[in-house]
């Protein structure tokens, strides 16, 4: 059976009472699996991973917008984490048995449906874009909430469906089909966020860095701890091991080490395994070694 992710991404991250009634709302509305979830309150937002066949996911996708729009006011909302709506994306991955030009379909038709319903303005991205500009989830969310107001009046940020203003408490949501992204942060042993920065901007593709890397700094105020949050968008051509490599460099022209790094949502085994074949140094290597790997594939074998 066809079988698709996607990683929705709200605004809220300080209540947990807000949270479970949205995560109960998707689960109410059909067969569709709730894998994982993270919440983060410095970021003030969570992530959910879901997987299910195409509709089940979808009509969870719905409920959930809904669950969103009714609960969280982005005008009482603050966060580390840039964010331009109460359901602040929302990407389809193919899995299983259905391709990108099929994610990037239903895209449209999730976007259509809650525009429509809730009066949403929604914008298009990565392989479901409607115009090249907008493939790029941060060009689409510069400027966050507060500036949308100005920012959807500009005929090149008209949304792809809904009204052409703000949402005044749900703000924008973008929706789009991608490839596996792998949400990782790397945490420094220092308060000071300008080097948390300047490191993000030494990684980051679109400054020069690492390709497929999306990096920024901030500033963890509960641990009183710099952070650089990362989004790898392609962890096969750019694994995990690089950008940590990258980041622990970078971090020493400071005089600054790392204190920890932590993987947010789910992360394919492939990429951990690349991980561990760098750092051990592992001679002649082969993953079908793992013995869970191998469990799983005599398990299929005919006795």
């Amino acid at each position: 059976m066809p079988l698709i992710e996607s990683v929705p991404n709200f605004s809220e991250g300080r209540r947990p009472e807000v949270v479970e009634a949205i995560v109960e709302a998707v689960r109410r509305s059909g067969p569709v699996r709730v894998l994982d979830r993270s919440s983060d309150p410095d970021h003030n937002r969570t992530v959910l991973t879901l997987a299910g066949e195409p509709e089940p996911l979808l009509a969870g996708l719905e409920a959930l917008v809904a669950a969103c729009v009714e609960r969280i006011d982005l005008m009482q909302h603050r966060g580390r984490h840039p964010r331009m709506g109460a359901v602040d994306v929302i990407p389809l991955i193919p899995i299983r048995d259905v391709d990108m030009a099929q994610c990037a379909g239903l895209a449209r038709a999730l976007g259509e449906r809650v525009a429509r319903r809730h009066d949403l303005p929604v914008y298009l991205y990565e392989e479901a874009a409607s115009a090249p500009h907008r493939r790029d989830l941060a060009a689409i969310r510069k400027g966050e909430f507060e500036g949308f107001a100005g920012k959807i009046r500009d005929p090149l940020w008209k949304p792809d469906f809904g009204p052409e203003r703000v949402h005044p408490t749900a703000g924008c949501t973008a929706i789009g089909a991608r490839e596996f992204l792998i949400a990782y942060n790397i945490n420094l042993a220092t308060p000071d966020v300008e080097v948390a920065r300047r490191i993000a901007q030494a990684i980051r593709h679109s400054s020069g860095g690492l390709r497929y890397v999306k990096a920024m700094g901030l500033l963890l105020e509960d641990r009183r701890q710099a952070q650089v949050s990362i989004n790898m968008t392609d962890f096969r051509r750019t694994p995990l091991h690089r950008v940590f490599e990258m980041v622990r460099s970078e971090a020493e022209r400071y005089g600054v080490a790392i204190a920890g790094s932590e993987i947010v949502g789910l992360v394919p085994q492939d990429a951990l395994l690349q991980a561990a074949e760098h750092f051990l140094r592992l001679e002649q290597f082969d993953p079908g070694m793992v013995f869970e790997r191998r469990l799983e594939t005599t398990a299929s074998e005919p006795r």
